[in-house]
């Protein structure tokens, strides 16, 4: 059982890796400044750390690994917000959900 939770969470961060780069990507293409560093072999999506700047002194950055998920939401470089597991993804998801969808076609895996 436990090997098979942890091949499953596997395939959570490499589904959130993939997601983080398209989410970055989106953001660019609406002229935001998002970058999305992958950690590890590229194509096994080991982990990844995402950060956008959408305006205002308003930063988010997301990170996932095989060690965990964290959301952290900042203002004039005040932390804000610092959330971890499925409410961090949950942020993620309504970050992506909030952005015109024509520019920006990303599926936020729950899991």
């Amino acid at each position: 059982m436990f090997a098979r939770l942890a091949e499953h969470y596997r395939s959570v961060v490499a589904d959130l890796v993939m997601s983080l780069r398209a989410l970055a990507d989106g953001l660019q293409r609406q002229g935001l400044a998002a970058t999305c560093y992958v950690c590890g072999d590229e194509r096994q999506g080991q982990g990844a750390s995402f950060v956008a700047d959408l305006g205002d002194g308003h930063m988010v950055r997301f990170l996932v690994s095989d060690y965990g998920i964290s959301w952290v939401e900042s203002r004039n470089g005040h932390e804000l917000v610092k959330l971890e597991g499925a409410e961090a993804i949950g942020e993620l998801g309504r970050l992506a959900a909030s952005l015109t969808p024509a520019s920006v076609d990303v599926a936020i895996s729950r899991g």
